[in-house]
């Protein structure tokens, strides 16, 4: 497996001859992007990889398609050339509905739900949804949908998406055998809503892979935009507290470095 992290949430992955493309984001930074209710976010941070020197997509695994630092202008002009797309079923009637991808390409799951991604020469890849709340208690009617994926039959491979942490989002956690956990962190917060968050902590996720106990743990959606509350140094601060097997499972991605996550 190589990951190459091209930044915000944006995970290039490369397994069995699968090209994988996580939250297309590729727009350059300096523009303002706005999520509703009045929050909003400047992107500080240009991909690593310019999505023209991004190659084959097979797949793009779209955690949400309607905040722009998951899914920003050149991360949809990507999609038309992508071969499958697999985000929430409200995502994928948008994204059919505005022409962005062709129904027949696009695959809506709900959490819980699997599909499975198929092609000659290679082996499938079976992708199950996983609960994601993007924020407080009874903030989805406002937040939208959101999913995690998690890749295998025993998920060799569990991308969360952006989520708070939560009971479900635990539970999950305790069923799953992961060898590579991709946290969303950030600990996002907006001025407008104060103290609330929208994505995990750090400590949050230290919480998490406790339970999760992975091989390798691989952070993204921590830097690149300014509502990103916390950065490298606050996860790097708590998973030096944790338990001695998380803090050897820690990995940090060169931007734009294609890397073994697994190879310490």
């Amino acid at each position: 497996m190589r990951l190459t992290h091209v930044g915000g949430p944006t995970l290039l992955i490369e397994v069995g001859g699968w090209r994988l493309l996580t939250d297309p984001t590729f727009d350059p930074p300096g523009r303002r992007y706005a999520f509703g209710w009045g929050t909003s976010s400047v992107k500080t941070a240009g991909p690593a990889v310019p999505a023209a020197e991004i190659g084959r997509v097979d797949a793009v695994l779209l955690t949400h398609d309607h905040h722009g630092d998951n899914l920003d202008d050149a991360g949809r002009a990507l999609l038309a050339s992508a071969g499958t797309v697999v985000t929430t079923r409200s995502g994928a009637r948008r994204l059919a509905g505005s022409g962005a991808v062709d129904p027949g390409r696009v695959v809506g799951l709900a959490a819980g739900s699997t599909t499975v991604l198929d092609a000659p020469g290679r082996a499938a890849i079976e992708v199950t949804a996983t609960p994601c709340r993007h924020g407080p208690p009874l903030s989805r009617a406002i937040v939208g949908d959101v999913v995690g994926f998690a890749l295998g039959g025993g998920a060799a491979l569990w991308i969360t998406g952006d989520t708070v942490l939560h009971r479900e989002l635990l539970d999950v956690a305790g069923r799953l055998r992961v060898d590579v956990a991709v946290p969303h962190l950030g600990g996002v917060r907006f001025p407008v809503t104060g103290p609330v968050r929208y994505s995990m902590t750090a400590r949050d996720a230290v919480r998490l892979c406790e339970v999760l106990r992975p091989r390798a743990v691989v952070p993204v959606h921590y830097e690149g935009w300014s509502h990103f509350a916390q950065g490298r140094r606050a996860a790097e601060e708590q998973f030096a507290r944790a338990p001695r097997e998380l803090r050897d499972a820690l990995r940090w991605l060169d931007p734009g470095v294609p890397t073994d996550p697994e190879v310490s």
